[in-house]
């Protein structure tokens, strides 16, 4: 194992890939990784079978930027209409490159095989069928599950290989095959395993043409998991340097899609992971592509690259060689494949609010800001501000200079300007304080500048989710100030939002939504919305809302209750991964779930 995940935490340099070819690129098609710009996809959500109404997703999401189109292909029939779905598209000009998505039926996927340009397998269920079984396996047990998924994958990996066709390795959390988990558990390590599984045999039998995705709906778990498989694809040698496709998968809708896919795919960006992105939200495909764009966007001007060039478009600016030697062999401040929060000293940090220690992460605002939301403030306000920036007892320091600090209880931030952007810079902050045997509790803030004019708010969003939360996951942070958005109760709930996001607060319920596709049993958008309008004021309870049983009782991972499609206009519930409840109508659905959640002790009237 290597001991880092990337060259340096607080300098850039995009990870080098291999490159793999999707489609004929004198025809539109596309090459992800090497030196090559980041790659944008989504994924259309209608019936496989509706040749015509996949033709105009796709041609509308080209529209929108798209460079990837994937469609879902869960049967053999579904997989053979490509060709027909494909050959109307190249008819009218079209010829962005096409992804099958297959889960479960390795014949689909050869069928596919025949007409797109790409194939995505699931490792956890190209193979094998979820039984959540508990099983002990013998070295010659397991030896047998490899040579048996050998068997089922190899065909497909000749096929691509004769076709010049691309394939994805994409792993989900939650839908590891009982083998993994035995072994592994639901755990990071057990994604990155179940995707070298499958890698091992694609080069075993000489195809190179494949890229890898870990995803799962919890920001810190894409983050830890790709860290790790960055540094095993290194450890395993140089030809082992395939591209990385990032996404948060089941983000949602809204603001809180946007900053759960803003801290998991833009802190990987940030740390050059990532050579083709999905920004999967539960929203009509092509609002998923501007958010593509401007996630990319942000990392020039989040990031400080090392001289020997960043191979980014366009470019960070480059760090001065005096600061690149300063910060050369400094380590990460913690444990990067394994979260665990910073130890810091409990201090008050206004009349009746302490932070640090064991205390939950506090949120800060400027006084103009206070004087606003003060007067609205009850004392059952859950999701309030609780101290006013200016009023602080605050060291402000700069990490790249000599600092002396005498005691443990003095809240501490980084100053403004300086010669690294902000992730570094509290990176270095905490690196620097650890160093010294300090635990001073640590104010972040989302820029180490004040703008003139202040950014759009959908850019201050996502530069504050990137900021903020790639800080977070690192277990960095005691108390967050957002100034990006210098709306009061934009800025109030931004901050609130992101750190429920991030996992270090819950003020509301939380949802993992899948972002529908052709395989989805009722319309996501207006059922999510009914779900929400019911139960989106019970705090700490978090409910999966799932269109197919592919999303179903795996991808939920640890939600308290589930919401999955059984059958057309019928819903299946679930407590935990434990189904209860098979076959509601769609129209008793809501309510159903509202009296099992009352059932389990979770309700609360509004």
């Amino acid at each position: 194992m290597h001991s880092h995940f990337c060259d340096s935490p607080f300098l850039y340099r995009r990870r080098p890939s291999r490159e793999v070819t999707v489609g004929d690129p004198a025809r539109n098609g596309v090459v992800i990784g090497g030196s090559r710009p980041v790659v944008k996809q989504s994924m259309i959500t209608c019936d496989t079978m509706d040749t015509a109404e996949c033709i105009r997703q796709t041609l509308e999401l080209v529209a929108a930027g798209a460079q990837l189109v994937r469609i879902t292909a869960p049967t053999v029939s579904a997989a053979a209409n490509l060709e027909h779905i494909a050959a109307g598209l190249r008819a009218q000009g079209c010829w962005v490159p096409l992804v099958a998505d297959i889960h479960f039926k390795p014949d689909a996927a050869l069928e596919a095989a025949r007409w797109v340009e790409k194939i995505r397998v699931n490792p956890g269920n190209y193979a094998d069928s979820k039984k959540f079984a508990v099983k002990e396996y013998t070295g010659a047990q397991y030896a047998a599950e490899l040579a048996r998924l050998d068997e089922r994958f190899a065909p497909l990996v000749l096929l691509c290989r004769q076709l010049g066709r691309a394939i994805r390795l994409g792993v989900n959390h939650g839908s590891l095959s009982d083998r993994i988990m035995n072994r592994f558990g639901d755990s990071p390590l057990g994604m990155v395993e179940s995707a070298l599984e499958f890698a091992g045999i694609a080069r075993r039998h000489g195809f190179h043409n494949f890229l890898i995705s870990l995803k799962a709906s919890n920001p810190k778990v894409v983050i830890e998991c790709h860290r790790l498989l960055v540094a095993r694809l290194a450890a395993l040698g140089p030809d082992w340097n395939y591209p990385i496709h990032l996404g948060v998968t089941e983000a949602g809708d809204g603001e809180d899609g946007r900053i759960k896919s803003a801290i998991g795919i833009g802190s990987l960006l940030c740390d050059g992971i990532g050579d083709t992105i999905r920004v999967s939200l539960t929203e009509d495909s092509p609002r998923e592509i501007p958010v593509c764009t401007d996630l990319i966007a942000q990392v020039p001007a989040l990031t400080l690259a090392a001289s020997d060039a960043a191979r980014l478009e366009p470019a960070p600016p480059v760090a001065p060689p005096a600061l690149e030697r300063l910060l050369a062999g400094i380590p990460m401040p913690a444990d990067p494949y394994r979260y665990e929060r910073r130890r810091s000293t409990q201090i008050p940090l206004a009349a009746t609010v302490k932070c640090g220690g064991q205390q939950t992460v506090r949120v800060v605002v400027p006084r103009a800001a206070w004087n606003v939301l003060a007067p609205g403030l009850t004392p059952r306000s859950d999701a309030g501000p609780e101290a006013v920036y200016e009023d602080l007892d605050l060291c402000q320091i700069d990490p790249t200079a000599d600092f002396v600090l005498d005691r443990d209880d003095q809240l501490v931030t980084v100053q403004d300007g300086g010669g690294l952007p902000a992730i570094a810079a509290f990176r270095l902050l905490a690196a620097r304080l650890a160093g010294m045997g300090r635990t001073n509790p640590i104010l972040l803030k989302d820029r180490l500048d004040r703008p003139a004019v202040p950014e759009p708010p959908r850019l201050a969003l996502l530069r504050a989710a990137v900021v903020l939360g790639s800080l977070l996951a690192d277990g960095i942070g005691d108390a967050i100030l957002v100034r990006g958005d210098p709306r009061p109760v934009e800025s109030l709930r931004l901050s609130y939002n992101i750190l429920q996001a991030a996992g270090c607060r819950s003020f509301k319920t939380d949802y993992v939504v899948c972002p529908s596709c052709g395989r989805t049993l009722f319309d996501l958008q207006a059922v999510t919305a009914r779900v929400k309008a019911r139960t989106d004021h019970l705090k700490g309870v978090k409910i999966a809302i799932m269109g197919c049983i592919v999303n179903g009782p795996g991808e939920m991972a640890d939600a308290d209750f589930g919401y999955v499609g059984g059958a057309p206009g019928k819903v299946n519930l679930y407590v935990g991964k434990n189904p209860v409840e098979f076959n509601i109508p769609e129209a008793e659905a809501v309510d159903r779930l509202v009296d099992l959640i009352r059932k389990s002790g979770k309700w609360l009237d509004p």
